[in-house]
């Protein structure tokens, strides 16, 4: 949930964003608490993919990955931005243009990044723009972040298949920011918010979505 809000979200310039600070201030726990893996994931197994993903509330996000058969481990983090190493309120501030995020690592040989995408559209609403349902905020935009060229292919492409069905559909156009993660570095949310929905199972979930499944033939 955000602390602050904004009339008309909107980036701010890079020179307008808060400072910052060069090193992750608060520890983060070393096992992830559902799947028991490294919660801390700089480097994947060998053979594994990195995917990151916005869709709006992070909590609720991470939950819908962490359950998904083939995903190795899950963070929620905050990507995108400018400021390094944000804080939760200093994201909510609108002052980082970064978005709340998760880090999904996976095992490509038991869950495809397509199928990740394809979940990705199915769970959120992508034309919103700087919202989720009551959310409103440059936090909670949606966004690919892309870590090889193959995946920006399929979110590419993907991006147009479900954008020409919401279309068929009379819905809006689908807003989603798609850039090389490399581009926009992933820093870990402090650890009250990793796997949240587990340590608070009663906890806040967002899922402002357009109720438009992926096209079966896809």
């Amino acid at each position: 949930m955000s602390f602050f809000s904004r009339t008309t979200p909107e980036l701010v310039a890079p020179e307008q964003a808060l400072p910052g600070r060069t090193e992750r201030p608060w520890p983060l726990a070393e096992r992830h608490l559902v799947l028991g893996t490294p919660l801390v994931t700089d480097e994947a197994p060998e053979g594994y993919q990195v995917a990151v993903f916005g869709l709006g509330c992070f909590w609720g996000a991470e939950e819908i990955y962490w359950q998904l058969p083939g995903v190795w481990s899950t963070s929620v983090g905050y990507a995108g931005g400018t400021t390094p190493n944000p804080s939760y309120e200093e994201v909510c501030s609108g002052r980082t243009n970064h978005t709340e995020a998760v880090r999904v690592v996976f095992d490509p040989a038991a869950v495809s990044y397509a199928d990740l995408v394809k979940r990705f559209f199915e769970v959120h609403d992508p034309t919103q723009g700087m919202r989720q349902g009551n959310d409103v905020g440059t936090q909670y935009r949606s966004a690919i972040y892309y870590t090889t060229p193959e995946q920006e292919q399929v979110a590419r492409e993907l991006t147009r298949v479900y954008g020409e069905e919401l279309a068929r559909r009379g819905l809006g156009e689908i807003t989603t920011e798609i850039r090389p993660a490399a581009e926009t570095p992933y820093y870990y949310a402090e650890d009250v918010h990793q796997q949240y929905l587990h340590k608070n199972p009663h906890g806040y979930r967002c899922h402002s979505n357009t109720g438009v499944r992926f096209p079966a033939d896809q």
